[in-house]
């Protein structure tokens, strides 16, 4: 009887609020859908068939060719208040194996393909975009502006195939699949694009030339042998592929933690601060302090701290890799831990750089200075000049150190010969010099120019 009661009651209640649950369900979704209605990515290439239903949309291209984004948000005005928005479109790798190997596989494939892009923009193909830009270091990202106001278009080349990154290469393997992710920032209110607005991506495979078409061509002939209880299981093959929302790519993350701490971001910005990672190189913009504190790798090293020294040291491309790393986490790793995670040549030279490891030089010289038209002491004193490169750019600022003046500032370096005729030493003559060659040096202005001319003997 207690429990008929209770089972009343709560009927009652049930019917009570359902006016208001359905009111309140109905407001939460339109809001969910005015929120996935404001940005949409169209990918201008047909899914395949052959997909089941709980698996995710695959879509086939053709190396090489060029492929519509289509970028429909006429709602994204009212996320943003920017005139513009910045778009970053990549190619990455979705297999998680790969991820961790990203860049030592694509350092491979930069090697392999000396030149060549993993990702280009069609320029002449897009429309209503602004200042498309593609870094020189990385080959698999292009950005562009655009504006929100109006639907724009950029038209994508993938330049490399799936088979590509297979371990085994006899004919026949199955490609891995790449991810295409599209993130869009917006300004801060210093003016740069730092504030993360959406991210979506597709999965695709990249076939050579033609062989998307053939491979879905199969896949359509497949499905339609098939009796229509087994076809009910597949996706249906749409022309256009739609993007869907996902998390943003790390360094879209990374934008957003570096506008609210000040320190800059190795992707492009549109006004860069005074210390720019784009070519791997502090700026001469830098304060000294900034640059001293990064001299060395120490434990207490922040993690802000260490994306500096990887910076300063050349290590721009493992700076994602390692971006909450500390100091401690760094040096922590084993030689064999770095080789596996950045690949032989760059794990090597960041080992080397952490422990302090001297570099042996190419060349050793021994010279000695000589007040221009004096002999030689009795007995006379050699300084060592080490050199890193077999230039006369390095010979000269060697050069340059010992007698306190600027390299610039040498105009002219000649070797005397013993009939008494000056040769004018080039990169040649300097990569022909014998190891722990000895010389006499003799330095005299330029009356041409506010300079020195510098003689070997």
């Amino acid at each position: 009887m207690l429990a008929c009661h209770s089972q009343h009651s709560a009927s009652y209640i049930r019917e009570a609020l359902a006016p208001f649950l359905k009111d309140e369900e109905a407001r939460l979704m339109a809001e969910r859908g005015a929120k996935r209605s404001a940005v949409q990515h169209l990918l201008c290439a047909a899914t395949s068939p052959a997909r089941k239903q709980q698996e995710e949309s695959l879509t086939y291209l053709n190396q090489g060719q060029s492929y519509e984004i289509r970028m429909l948000n006429s709602k994204l005005v009212e996320y943003t208040g920017s005139k513009y928005v910045k778009s970053i479109v990549r190619v990455v790798f979705h297999d998680r194996r790969l991820q961790y190997l990203e860049h030592q596989q694509l350092e491979g494939w930069r090697w392999s393909r000396p030149g060549d892009r993993i990702l280009d923009v069609d320029i002449p193909l897009s429309v209503g975009i602004l200042e498309p830009r593609s870094h020189p270091l990385h080959l698999n990202t292009i950005e562009f502006l655009w504006d929100p106001f109006k639907n724009a278009s950029v038209f994508i080349q993938v330049n490399c195939i799936s088979t590509e990154f297979t371990p085994r290469k006899h004919g026949g393997e199955k490609g891995v699949p790449f991810r295409i992710q599209l993130d869009t920032f917006t300004t801060n209110e210093k003016g740069e694009y730092m504030e993360h607005v959406h991210s979506s991506d597709c999965l695709v495979k990249v076939f050579k030339p033609k062989g998307a078409d053939r491979k879905l061509k199969t896949d359509r002939e497949k499905m339609d042998k098939k009796v229509p209880e087994d076809r009910a299981k597949y996706q249906l093959s749409y022309e256009n592929t739609v993007l869907k929302e996902c998390s943003p790519w790390p360094d879209a993350l990374s934008l957003s933690s570096h506008s609210s701490s000040g320190s800059p971001s190795p992707v492009y910005q549109n006004s860069p601060p005074s210390c720019g990672f784009t070519d791997g190189n502090c700026s001469p913009n830098q304060p000294p302090e900034l640059l001293s504190c990064c001299d060395h790798l120490l434990p207490s090293s922040t993690p802000q701290d260490t994306q500096l020294w990887l910076h300063q040291y050349r290590f721009s491309a493992l700076s994602r890799l390692f971006c909450s790393f500390s100091g401690a986490d760094l040096l922590r790793m084993s030689r064999e831990d770095l080789i596996q995670v950045c690949g032989p040549a760059d794990g090597i030279r960041l080992f080397n750089t952490m422990k302090g490891r001297c570099v042996r030089p190419r060349l050793t010289l021994y010279v000695c200075q000589q007040a221009a038209g004096r002999p030689p002491p009795n007995t006379p004193v050699y300084h060592a000049v080490y050199l890193g490169e077999l230039t006369l750019l390095d010979l000269s600022e060697k050069i340059a150190v010992l007698y306190g003046v600027s390299p610039q500032q040498i105009t002219h370096i000649y070797r005397e010969k013993a009939s008494g005729i000056h040769l004018s030493v080039s990169d040649e003559m300097v990569q022909n010099f014998r190891e722990e060659s000895s010389f006499l040096l003799s330095i005299m202005r330029d009356v041409n120019a506010d300079g020195f001319h510098v003689v070997l003997k």
